[in-house]
């Protein structure tokens, strides 16, 4: 009986570890965040591709994902002693200390490696797109968020090529389309992370990290979310007016994409009449579900006028 005990310990002991280890592979290269990113390079893929190439989505969301993980992986890696001051990161793998710095690092080595060759399978271009999105994220955002809160325009660089890199991934070429894409994601990103930033903005203060556009939750930061949430919704619907090559909306999709927005913007009024933290949560709720949808409706709207 007390083998069997100890047996049955032991096998605990073993799943516990082995639930412990993917959690943390998990929280190392953020799996949920590298998820959305291959989302939205899958649907910028579909928007530029005549005829699908279920290996080149598979490729696509490989190296994708491989490039989010490795700049997450390296982010924590410089963050280290930063994440330990704040409560929502202080039991990250690094600095709960479940992983160590080497292990970080030739996850995200690895990762960068595997990420590039993936993408340069595809074409060189999008090899290209996703090797400077990790340099601009690690190099230059990272090391920024302590000193200046335009850390937050510089990051939007990386955060916006996603969606731009499917379309390069399907066409092996970069024009007025994929920078459309572009636009529209990088103008996003804004009363998104402006929105994380106000209702995380003491656990941020403990780290050091200047998120806010006048460091400070409000009137002033709460205009400027105002301000990028209305270039958010132009910008979306600027493929509406046949200005964007082969990247075009019709007038009902662009007026979906208008209704959206313009709950969007409510959101955004919302937060600059209360200026509270729920207000700042529900507008980075809004601010997902957003950008989540209007990536379905491009796709969707192609395909529509394809069928017909």
């Amino acid at each position: 009986m007390l083998s069997e005990n100890v047996q049955d310990l032991n096998v605990t002991q073993i799943n516990t570890v082995k639930t412990s280890v993917i959690q943390d592979f998990k929280e190392i290269t953020k799996m949920r965040l590298a998820l959305s990113v291959v989302f939205s390079s899958v649907a910028g893929y579909l928007l530029g591709v005549d005829t699908i190439s279920w290996s080149t989505v598979l490729l696509l969301a490989i190296g994708g994902y491989f490039m989010v993980g490795a700049s997450n992986a390296f982010n924590q890696i410089i963050e280290r002693d930063l994440d330990k001051l704040m409560d929502r990161t202080k039991n990250r793998p690094i600095p709960s200390g479940r992983m160590t710095v080497n292990t970080a690092f030739a996850i995200a080595t690895l990762f960068t490696l595997a990420g590039i060759i993936v993408l340069y399978i595809i074409n060189p271009q999008t090899a290209m797109f996703g090797a400077i999105s990790i340099f601009i994220y690690v190099s230059l955002y990272t090391p920024l968020k302590t000193k200046t809160p335009l850390s937050v325009f510089v990051g939007a660089i990386p955060g916006a090529i996603p969606f731009m890199l499917g379309w390069v991934a399907a066409t092996d070429n970069f024009g007025i389309e994929p920078g459309t894409l572009f636009m529209i994601q990088f103008f996003w990103q804004f009363p998104h992370f402006w929105a994380i930033g106000w209702f995380l903005y003491d656990d941020y203060k403990k780290g050091g990290f200047f998120m806010l556009p006048t460091g400070k939750k409000d009137k002033g930061t709460a205009v400027q979310v105002l301000i990028y949430t209305v270039w958010t919704i132009v910008t979306s619907l600027i493929p509406v007016f046949g200005v964007t090559g082969s990247l075009y909306l019709t007038p009902v999709s662009g007026v979906i994409i208008l209704v959206l927005g313009l709950v969007l913007l409510r959101s955004a009024v919302h937060l600059y009449n209360e200026r509270d933290a729920k207000t700042a949560k529900k507008l980075m709720l809004m601010s997902v579900l957003y950008i989540t949808l209007l990536q379905i409706i491009y796709v969707a709207d192609k395909f529509i006028r394809i069928w017909i």
